[in-house]
Order: structure tokens, then C-alpha cells, then sequence
């Protein structure tokens, strides 16, 4: 009776098996069919947004840019003078924009220009990641190019006019092989990195760095500025660039910010109109380069989504459409200030292409 029941239980199993089974492959074979259907209809080609839809107000703001923009540009010496004057006594960029061992001393304190009440001592360790001497000449450089990463140097062509630059400034270790090189050139004198970047590309150099130091070939023996010391949480990570680049012998130098900088230097730009909670490491390094260079040009600064030449869309930067940080960065209020500065000859703003020979 007990073996009967056994054999009557696993024939009921079976069938339930056998049944499932069945049930799957009617419902794999009728979804993968809906699947498959849609296949047969070639996917509709998206038509080009027209830039309304891309950039809601753009063409008015747009306009009015290339309206102040069309005037024959020509270097004003007396208004480029008078705001070189203000900016230097106010921050003192050529001798405090960059931590040394002769401005800092061991057992000074850093207080942190993103987080004024958080500060930190200088010990022996710290000190020594330090540069020794100040990175910039006495003498004001005759060209410098603060490049930019926006999306307006795509197919730009303003490789080779960044390049004759005597000085060439990038921001946020941005790529440059891959064919970027006719359009945003290769020439690097200094780059920035956002700590972030050590820590979303590589891991906070906790594991393998390798992959870190090979990056920064592309740059040479550039000068290779962080902001250490504006947030807490990206002293020890700098700290550990610092040690990579040593313990892998490149060429780059690691240079720090000053925090004392970056502070006036918000403060002065507020002095201005400026109402940013934090600067864009564009417009800083305009300004650093307004202390250090005679002629300073900017490309790839332009904070709108449509092109100002054919109001084509644009990606927010020339290798990416990453966005960035509004609520800290306020890109149009800065950009306006710059073609302020341009429209007063003090700077000479690159907006489009590039022409073969132009300087």
C-alpha cells in the first residue's frame, strides 16, 4: 500500500513537472514573440530638436552674447592694467596661489576654504609633499591659453592655437589623444584634478595606482595643481597623488592650493557680482593666469547647450555629456563676466572655430 502511494505521489510530481514545463515554453515562446515582432519595423530616425527644445530661452541669450561678442577684439593695455592691479592686491596670486615650503611652515594651520570652521596643522609629513619653491617665474609669461572642456571645442580645430601658447593651462585632467588633439591640442604647462576624480576613476589610490600614473603621460612634466585643502575629505587622497607620483617616479609635479588663494579669490569675485557658492576651476585659473600672462586667451568656455554659430546642440563637454554641478558652479554668471572682461580687451574669449593661422 505504501509503495502503491509512493509510486502515485512521484507520477503526480512528474506530471507537474512535465506540466510546468510545458506552461514555460508557452510563455517564453509568446513573450519572446511579442519580443521579436517589433523587430520588423526599421527604428525611425530621431529628427534633429530644433533649439528651442534644446535650450529653453537660449536663442535671445544667445544673440545677445554674439551681439556684444562681433566687436573687432583689441587689447585695451590700460583696462588690462587696472584689473591685473586689482586682482594682484587683492589675492596675490604669484606668490600665494600655490602652497610652498616657504609660504607654510610646519605647525601653521590650513584653514579649509570649502569648510571655514574645519583646519588642519602643518606637520613634518605634510610639509614635505609641499613644493619647495615658488612654481611660476618673476616674469610674466607673453601667451598664455586657459583651455576649457566644453562642448563648443568639439570639431573646433583650436589644436594648433592652443599650442603656440607659451603657457597652456587644462582643467580636470580632461583627455587629449584619441583625435581630440586637432581640436584642444596637447601642449600642457599645468592641469587641474578635482580630488573626486582620483576617487571615482581610481579608487582613492587604494588599490592598484598604476593605472593612475599612466594617465598622466599625456601631460608630461606639467605642473599638476589640487585643491588639497578646500574639504576634509580630500586632503588624505591628494596626499596619496602626491606619494604615487613619487613611488612611480613620473615626471609630473603635484603642486596644492592655497586655501587663503581660493578664499580672497571668492571674495573678489563676489566684489564683482559674482554670487557662486563655489568657483568653476575654469574661472579660477583665468584669474591665475590674468596675474602670470600678458595675453591671456580662453577656450572652451561657454555654459550653453546650443552652439553660438548655427545653434547647433552641444554636448556639456568636448568628450562627454556629463553635467556638471549647478548648484555649485554658477557657469552663465561667470561667463558673463568673462565676456565682460573680453568686451574691455583685458582677456580675449575663443568662441567657435578656430581658423588655420589665426592668433
Amino acid at each position: 500500500m505504501r509503495g502503491h502511494l509512493l509510486k502515485s505521489l512521484f507520477s503526480l510530481v512528474i506530471s507537474l513537472f512535465f506540466l510546468g514545463s510545458l506552461l514555460t515554453t508557452l510563455i517564453w515562446y509568446a513573450s519572446d514573440h511579442n519580443n521579436v515582432e517589433p523587430r520588423k519595423v526599421p527604428p525611425q530616425k530621431k529628427s534633429t530638436p530644433q533649439p528651442s527644445v534644446l535650450c529653453k530661452g537660449c536663442r535671445e541669450l544667445i544673440d545677445k552674447v554674439i551681439e556684444r561678442y562681433s566687436q573687432t577684439w583689441k587689447k585695451q593695455e590700460d583696462n588690462y592694467q587696472k584689473f591685473r592691479s586689482q586682482l594682484s592686491s587683492k589675492c596675490h596670486g604669484f606668490d600665494k596661489a600655490i602652497i610652498t615650503q616657504a609660504n607654510t611652515a610646519v605647525g601653521s594651520k590650513l584653514v579649509y576654504d570649502g569648510e571655514r570652521r574645519r583646519s588642519l596643522q602643518v606637520t613634518p609629513e605634510i610639509f614635505s609633499t609641499f613644493a619647495k619653491e615658488r612654481p611660476f617665474p618673476n616674469k610674466t609669461w607673453d601667451t598664455c591659453a586657459v583651455v576649457g572642456n566644453g562642448g563648443i571645442l568639439t570639431n573646433s580645430g583650436c589644436g594648433p592655437m592652443i599650442d603656440s601658447a607659451q603657457f597652456v593651462i587644462r582643467c580636470n585632467l580632461p583627455p587629449l589623444e584619441n583625435g581630440y588633439e586637432k581640436h584642444v591640442g596637447v601642449k600642457t604647462d599645468l592641469v587641474t584634478a578635482n580630488p573626486s576624480i582620483f576617487m571615482e576613476k581610481y579608487g582613492a589610490l587604494m588599490g592598484r595606482r598604476r593605472p593612475f600614473v599612466e594617465s598622466l603621460r599625456t601631460y608630461g612634466n606639467s605642473l599638476l595643481l589640487i585643491p588639497a585643502f578646500s574639504f576634509g575629505h580630500n586632503t588624505p587622497v591628494s596626499l596619496r597623488v602626491v606619494y604615487t607620483i613619487e613611488d612611480f617616479e613620473s615626471p609630473t609635479r603635484p603642486i596644492f592650493f592655497n586655501p587663503e588663494y581660493l578664499q580672497s579669490l571668492a571674495l573678489f569675485w563676489r566684489s564683482q557680482g559674482l554670487q557662486a557658492v563655489r568657483l568653476s576651476s575654469g574661472i579660477i585659473m583665468a584669474s591665475l593666469a590674468l596675474e602670470l600672462c600678458a595675453n591671456v586667451h580662453l577656450y572652451g568656455f561657454w555654459p550653453f547647450s546650443n552652439h553660438p554659430h548655427g545653434l547647433h546642440a552641444l554636448t556639456n563637454h568636448y568628450y562627454d555629456d556629463r553635467q556638471t554641478k549647478t548648484k555649485f558652479h554658477a557657469m552663465p554668471a561667470e561667463f558673463d563676466l568673462l565676456l565682460r572682461l573680453h568686451s574691455q580687451g583685458v582677456l580675449r574669449l575663443h568662441l567657435g572655430d578656430c581658423q588655420p593661422g589665426e592668433h
